[in-house]
C-alpha cells in the first residue's frame, strides 16, 4: 500500500505538470524550445523490446512540443553502445534516455555528459554509481518474487528448477540474484539443479536447456530474466516432449506466439510505453531544473534539483488468456 501511494503521488505531479503544459508554453516553461531534441539509447537497437519504449518517450516528447530520437547500436557490445552513445553528445542533444548496457563502463561516459551540460536519465538497466538524475525501470525484485510464488504454486514446493542468466546486466542480474534468494528463504524443499548463463542467446540457450533437461530428468521448472534466451529454451523443452514450466521476463513476438500455444506458462512485461513517458518526463526535468524548486540545499551544493533515484514503471503479466493484448504488430498500427 505505501508503494501503491508513492507511485500515485509521482504519477499525480506529472501529470499535473503536463496538464499544465498547454499555459506554461506562453510563459516558455514547461515545453521545449525550437530544435530542442531528446535521444533515446540503447544496444542491441533491432530488438522488439525498444519499440513501445520509445513510442512512450516520443508521445511525451511531442507533447511537450520536443524532438525525439532513436540511438544506439545494432550489436551487443559495451564499447559499440558507449562509442554511439558518444556520437549523440555530439549532437548536444538536452537530454539522453540510456539504457546501459553495463553498469560500470558507463559511469564515466555518464559523468561526462552531466558535466557538459546533458540530462541523462537511465531506464530499466542502471548505472547506480554514476551521476545519472533519474531512474526509471520495473521493480525487479518483485518479478523475481512474483515468479518464485507463480512457479510453487504451479509444481509445488518440493522441485527442482533452474535460471538462465546475462551477468553484468543490472536488471536481469536482480531478476535472477533476487528469485533465487526468495526460493531459498522461503522454500527451502526447491532445488536448484542448473545456473546457465545464456547472454540473451537462444542458441546457447537451447544449448543449455537441453543440457539441464539430460542431467536432471525431474527437472520441473526454468525463470529467465530476459526473452532472447525464452526463445531457446522452450525449443530445447518442446524437442525433448518433457513437462517443463517456463516462465520468463519481457516479451518478443516469438514468445508471445508460444505463450498463445501453452508451451510458455507465462511472462512478466515491464510497462513499456510508461517506461518510455517516464522516462522522457525525468529527462526533460533534468534538462530543466529550474522549474524545480524542491526545498533543499542545491543552491548551495549546486547539483541538479532533479534528482530521482528510482521510479516504478510496473508491469504486466502475459499469459495465453490476455496475450492478444500484446501483439507488437497491432500495436504499431497507425503509429510512425
Amino acid at each position: 500500500m505505501k508503494f501503491a501511494k508513492r507511485f500515485s503521488l509521482v504519477a499525480l505531479a506529472l501529470s499535473a505538470c503536463l496538464g499544465l503544459s498547454g499555459a506554461a508554453s506562453a510563459a516558455g516553461k514547461f515545453a521545449c524550445e525550437p530544435g530542442e531534441t531528446y535521444v533515446m539509447n540503447v544496444m542491441v537497437s533491432g530488438h522488439p523490446y525498444w519499440v513501445p519504449v520509445f513510442q512512450g518517450f516520443k508521445q511525451a516528447a511531442e507533447s511537450l512540443g520536443c524532438t525525439a530520437v532513436f540511438s544506439g547500436t545494432p550489436d551487443y557490445d559495451i564499447a559499440k553502445q558507449i562509442a554511439s552513445f558518444e556520437q549523440d553528445l555530439v549532437k548536444k542533444p538536452a537530454g539522453i534516455l540510456l539504457h546501459p548496457m553495463q553498469a560500470d563502463p558507463f559511469i564515466d561516459p555518464i559523468n561526462a555528459a552531466i558535466a557538459s551540460g546533458v540530462s541523462v536519465t537511465t531506464f530499466a538497466a542502471d548505472s547506480p554509481k554514476s551521476k545519472r538524475t533519474a531512474y526509471v525501470t520495473s521493480d525487479n525484485v518483485a518479478e523475481a518474487k512474483f515468479a518464485a510464488e507463480e512457479i510453487v504454486k504451479t509444481v509445488g514446493d518440493s522441485a527442482e528448477y533452474a535460471v538462465l542468466e546475462n551477468p553484468g546486466q543490472s536488471n536481469h542480474d536482480l531478476r535472477v540474484t533476487a528469485f533465487i534468494s526468495y526460493m531459498e528463504k522461503n522454500y527451502p524443499k526447491m532445488k536448484l539443479v542448473g545456473r546457465q548463463p545464456t547472454n540473451q542467446d537462444s542458441n546457447a540457450a537451447y544449448q543449455a536447456v537441453t543440457t539441464m533437461l539430460q542431467a536432471n530428468p525431474n527437472l520441473a521448472a526454468i525463470w529467465i530474466p530476459e526473452a532472447g534466451s525464452a526463445e531457446g529454451a522452450v525449443a530445447a523443452v518442446k524437442e525433448s516432449g518433457k513437462k517443463v514450466i517456463i516462465m520468463h521476463a519481457d516479451v518478443t513476438p516469438t514468445t508471445l506466439a508460444e505463450i498463445k500455444a501453452g508451451n510458455i506458462h507465462m511472462a512478466l512485461n515491464p510497462n513499456q510505453g510508461v517506461q518510455g513517458f517516464l522516462g522522457f518526463m525525468n529527462t526533460f526535468l533534468g534538462a530543466h531544473p529550474g522549474l524545480i524548486d524542491p526545498f533543499n540545499d542545491y543552491k548551495v551544493s549546486g547539483f541538479n534539483p532533479m534528482q530521482f533515484p528510482y521510479m516504478d514503471n510496473g508491469f504486466a503479466v502475459i499469459t495465453k488468456d490476455n496475450a492478444d493484448s500484446f501483439d507488437l504488430a497491432k500495436y504499431m498500427e497507425g503509429r510512425n
